[in-house]
């Protein structure tokens, strides 16, 4: 069997140092072409210190090699490695102790997109999610209810812009639509930002989403 490329690097660990311990632990993924580090300064600027966060790192940068919306098999085999290394974090922090009651998924750019495929793909419900500038894979919309998963009711934010190059707004508003179906409760946050970024109203937004996981744990 092929090594997984994405799982060569340990992730990176920041904020809180005791996952097991801390209220929240976020597995932050990078956008294509980022570090880690991008997602270590995105948490700082979220401003939630006792908030514990682990950051893979994708193998050359890249979760995958093409668009999201080619066909499925142009972003193979690294796609299939890529969804692999999400389930092998993710039960990694399990293993810490760590619940999916307390474990929030959050991605920006083609991490958003992996996310969002790891996502409706399982049908795993965790404290919640935050995809940023980011939908579903494949060139066609499709619907994800056939096979009886449901979210029952995980807050989800999904955060973009009107005007981003990379990721159509339509496809966003279609991922927002199979979360709705599989029953997560969807806020969409869409702007008219030139830029392709997590700005300051993302952030925004990220901060109200923790806020109403806390509270409701």
């Amino acid at each position: 069997m092929t090594p997984n490329p994405h799982l060569r690097n340990e992730p990176m660990q920041h904020g809180a140092h005791d996952l097991g311990q801390a209220p929240l632990v976020v597995y932050a993924v990078h956008g294509r072409g980022q570090q880690p580090e991008f997602m270590a300064e995105v948490a700082h600027r979220i401003a939630r210190p006792e908030t514990a966060y682990l950051l893979p790192s994708a193998d050359n940068s890249s979760w995958y090699p093409e668009s999201f919306l080619k066909p499925l098999a142009h972003n193979e085999p690294l796609l299939g490695h890529a969804l692999a290394a999400v389930d092998t974090h993710l039960a990694r922090i399990s293993e810490q102790g760590v619940p999916a009651e307390r474990t929030v998924l959050m991605g920006f750019s083609q991490g958003a997109c992996l996310l969002a495929e790891y996502l409706l793909r399982t049908g795993r419900r965790f404290a919640g999610a935050a995809l940023l500038t980011g939908g579903y894979l494949g060139p066609e919309e499709k619907s994800w209810s056939a096979d009886g998963k449901s979210f029952d009711g995980m807050p989800v934010l999904l955060a973009t812009s009107a005007r981003d190059e990379w990721v159509p707004l339509t496809r966003v508003h279609a991922t927002t639509e199979s979360f709705v179906e599989l029953g997560a409760s969807v806020r969409l946050h869409v702007d008219d930002d030139p830029e392709h970024r997590i700005n300051d109203d993302f952030i925004g937004h990220i901060q109200k989403l923790f806020d109403t996981i806390t509270t409701r744990r």
